[in-house]
């Protein structure tokens, strides 16, 4: 099925010139699972298989039409707890290409030059390449890895690295249509926390973090609960809420993200024989994390917002 890629991209292009569009190109994006290699970035190299029968023809007809070849770098998963100010844009040591004689300060324009190395060795240097997309999760399962920290220093020092236009070591003063992953938190999506938590807003609007974009003076909302003040409010359960329910309502919140510690064995809030207060915590701490709206306490018509602060003991909620 995958030869039969690159014949529908251009039946695609085909019927689009028919109808007189001449402004819409068509490409699509690859992971970069199509790498055989990527280390040094002038090493660069397409898997065999793939190069001959898909990607060689596929830029072929990209550079026929002036089409962008387009891929979807993430330093995120190469992220082995040593090397994240490599990939977070920060000062480092850096790579060095012994080939090339080039030093790469970033993992992205690293992915890039392994593709682009990858195309010159098809003979295809000249096609333009576009990031369908990339990105950096906020929240995960524990990773260290995951936080609104790296999420916004990934992003937005990606977005800075991009608008001074210098381009990669093999690809200077070149430009590249970059689109970030995602626009919005996904928060229905299944499977691990983090493929929920790779958006700069939350599906409400809220902003997660500011990652370079933000206008008109939007402000990214506090995601802690905010220091004592009048009027401030807390998510506690209904009285008539089954301990079923408030269990439901733990085990969403400590499969969303939220710290869930202080209410484990040995945590400061835990309970084992009270599931009413170990949901107070949870349910709070999620109310009071995803921005303090009425919504984020209904959990099913169980939740109810109070002003009295149910601490206890020396359970801080």
């Amino acid at each position: 099925m995958i030869r039969s890629l690159v014949p529908a991209m251009r039946t695609l292009h085909s019927a689009l010139l028919a109808e007189g569009i001449t402004d819409i190109k068509v490409t699509t994006a690859h992971s970069l699972a199509i790498m055989r290699s990527s280390i040094p970035p002038s090493a660069g190299r397409f898997r065999p298989g793939f190069a001959k029968h898909v990607l060689g023809p596929m830029l072929k007809f990209l550079k026929e039409t002036r089409a962008p070849f387009m891929v979807n770098p993430y330093p995120y998963f190469g992220y082995n707890g040593k090397n994240v100010n490599f990939l977070l844009f920060r000062p480092s040591r850096g790579l060095y290409d012994r080939y090339t004689k080039l030093t790469y300060t970033n993992q992205f324009d690293a992915l890039m030059d392994a593709v682009y190395s990858a195309m010159m060795a098809l003979g295809y240097g000249d096609v333009d390449i576009a990031v369908g997309e990339t990105g950096w999760p906020s929240v995960c399962d524990g990773w260290d890895a995951c936080s609104v920290a790296n999420a916004q220093s990934y992003n937005g020092q990606l977005v800075k690295h991009l608008a001074t236009g210098k381009g990669t070591p093999l690809m200077p003063n070149r430009s590249f249509e970059t689109y970030i992953f995602a626009l919005f938190n996904e928060n229905q999506k299944p499977g691990p926390i983090a493929e929920r938590n790779w958006g700069l807003f939350q599906p409400d609007f809220t902003p997660v973090y500011d990652s370079g974009i933000m206008r008109n003076g939007q402000r990214v909302a506090p995601t802690t609960p905010a220091a004592p003040a009048g009027g401030q409010k807390w998510c506690v359960p209904k009285a008539d809420a089954s301990n079923a329910a408030l269990q439901a309502n733990i085990n969403y919140v400590c499969s969303q993200g939220v710290d869930c510690r202080p209410i484990q064995p040995g945590g400061v809030c835990y309970d084992p024989n009270n599931v009413r207060a170990l949901a107070t915590y949870a349910m709070n701490a999620y109310y009071q994390a995803n921005g303090r709206h009425d919504f984020n306490c209904d959990f099913s018509h169980t939740g109810v917002i109070t002003t009295m602060n149910p601490s206890h003991d020396n359970c801080k909620i």
